[in-house]
């Protein structure tokens, strides 16, 4: 009886030892030979704490930037050194290029021109999507193609772009007027109310109408005649992303989220939910052609040779919360984030607003319509060059992610299988050898003519072969948006404006923008 406990106790004991040393192995001794090999080139970074790498320096450096934060006045468009403190500090230190941990993955920050040049150069399905919040971003995007890599994701991809070309653009255009009509409508409804029915001004808080107004579009795009449903689970999405914002290291660490936390089970139910909403509403929808997601199910089903019923499926729920997050969060990055961003910054300045104005009068006989879009592009494009000047100063991601899944050599550097790069898109956007001293201050003539930067060094859609499926969706979207508004508004920042960026896995104003709206002879 002695002898089995003892035999029992020296497995456990040999056990454990296993297991520490499986660890030990997979969040040093790995981690290690990658961070040699880079170091091994000249590239340093940050001292390491085991076993969570840099993230005790990252959480103080956030701590101390937010408590330095109302030393700061104004409205200054870099906002790296409140957002990204710990990227300013290391930038100083180790130069445009350097490496850093959070656990046992190891990450490359590089915003040296030539590095980034590459990246976007770069077809080979050995980048993929960056790893790092894949677990914890799995309830929001499954294993669409925001997060999916090699043939999986150029598979998707194929299967989707078509649903993105001009063509089906310019024949969502008057679903885009029609939902711009009814904001605009509403303001204008709200000035009259506001003011006894004859007051011209408004002062209001832009960030919730322009949100509905993108669900509004997204949702009749994606849903046809069942939109108020799509509404319905956007909102759902929308909360779930609010649960996996942030990021959780122990699960990224180890690949495991199962633990019932509160957070997970909520995702779950979320999860579930919309997963059920969306079947449904496409399988209501089933004679609908001009419906995205059943033209989508259309093509996995064929593609699956009418034997993948339950891949098909897969493929829709987790690409149709792709297409609300890249409509409603990228798109709406596009459209409402940016176009707040883009109100707020004509809003400051009133010659720019001018000449949008007069461009819209001069090219829109009616209403805003494709042609006339067209027209805007092909004749002045003042619209096009403050749109673009904004995603600038206020890009949609904060970051380009790849991650090497197998070695590969960018800009001379030789990047170790497994490697996260990170391009920061904020500091590229404000290189002042790629954009001039001014790089900081909102100047649209930038983007006329012989003055526009090299492709690599403009990624507020992403850069290479994973460029945003919806740029020119988004485009079309703002500039329907951006035209209708400026033609009946005149805008004024409020006083009550608080300049705050945030991020919430995007960049958008903490407290909104408050705007005072003064209505003009409409025009268009």
């Amino acid at each position: 009886m002695e002898a089995a406990a003892a035999a029992a106790a020296g497995l456990c004991c040999v056990g454990a030892c296993a297991l520490a040393l499986y660890l030990y192995h997979v969040l040093w001794v790995a981690p290690e030979r990658v961070r040699a090999a880079l170091r091994g080139q000249g590239i340093g970074g940050p001292r390491l704490s085991f076993p969570y790498g840099n993230r005790a320096e990252m959480r103080q450096a956030a701590a101390d930037a937010k408590a330095a934060a109302g030393q700061r006045g104004g409205i200054v468009h870099d906002y790296r050194p409140a957002l990204f403190p710990h990227y300013e500090r290391w930038r100083k230190e180790y130069g445009p290029i350097f490496t850093y941990s959070i656990g046992n993955m190891v990450f490359l920050h590089a915003s040296r021109p030539d590095v980034v040049r590459d990246l976007g150069l770069c077809v080979s399905l050995d980048l993929g999507k960056s790893s790092y919040m894949k677990v914890t971003h799995r309830p929001l995007f499954g294993d669409g193609i925001l997060k999916s890599s090699g043939e999986a994701w150029a598979h998707q991809r194929r299967l989707i772009a078509p649903e993105f070309f001009p063509d089906k653009v310019r024949g969502m255009v008057d679903l885009m007027l029609g939902s711009a009509r009814a904001l605009v409508g509403s303001w204008e409804d709200r000035i009259t109310s506001n003011n006894g029915g004859g007051g011209l001004e408004l002062e209001l808080k832009i960030d919730d109408d322009i949100r509905a107004y993108s669900a509004d579009v997204i949702s009749m795009t994606c849903f046809g005649s069942s939109y108020v449903k799509g509404k319905e689970i956007f909102a759902m999405i929308r909360e779930m992303q609010k649960l996996v914002s942030k990021p959780n290291l122990l699960a990224e660490m180890i690949g495991l989220s199962f633990l019932p936390t509160r957070t997970n089970r909520a995702a779950w139910r979320l999860n579930r939910q919309v997963h059920k909403l969306l079947l449904d509403v496409v399988r209501q929808s089933e004679d609908d052609d001009k419906n995205m997601l059943n033209a989508m199910l259309r093509s996995a089903a064929s593609s699956a040779g009418g034997d993948g019923s339950v891949a098909a499926e897969d493929f829709i729920v987790d690409n149709s919360k792709k297409i609300y997050f890249a409509g409603y969060e990228t798109t709406a990055v596009t459209t409402a984030v940016t176009a707040a961003w883009c109100m707020m910054l004509l809003a400051l300045h009133p010659e720019w607003q001018r000449r949008v104005r007069d461009e819209v009068r001069q090219a829109c006989a009616g209403a805003p319509d494709f042609t006339s879009l067209q027209k805007m592009k092909k004749v002045v494009a003042h619209l096009t060059m403050v749109i673009q000047e904004t995603l600038r100063l206020y890009p949609a991601g904060s970051v380009v992610s790849r991650q090497a899944l197998c070695g590969v050599t960018l800009g001379g550097v030789r990047v170790p299988a497994g490697v996260n790069i990170y391009v920061p898109v904020s500091t590229v956007h404000l290189d002042p050898e790629l954009w001039g001293a001014d790089a900081r201050e909102f100047d649209p003539e930038r983007f006329a003519g012989a003055r526009q930067p090299p492709p690599h060094a403009y990624l507020p859609f992403g850069v290479g072969a994973r460029t945003c499926l919806g740029q020119s969706f988004a485009m079309a979207e703002l500039k329907v948006l951006l035209a209708l508004v400026l033609s009946r508004f005149e805008l004024r920042l409020s006083p009550a404006y608080v300049h705050s960026p945030a991020l919430r896995l995007i960049v958008e104003p903490e407290h909104g923008v408050r705007l005072v709206l003064r209505s003009v002879e409409p025009r268009c």
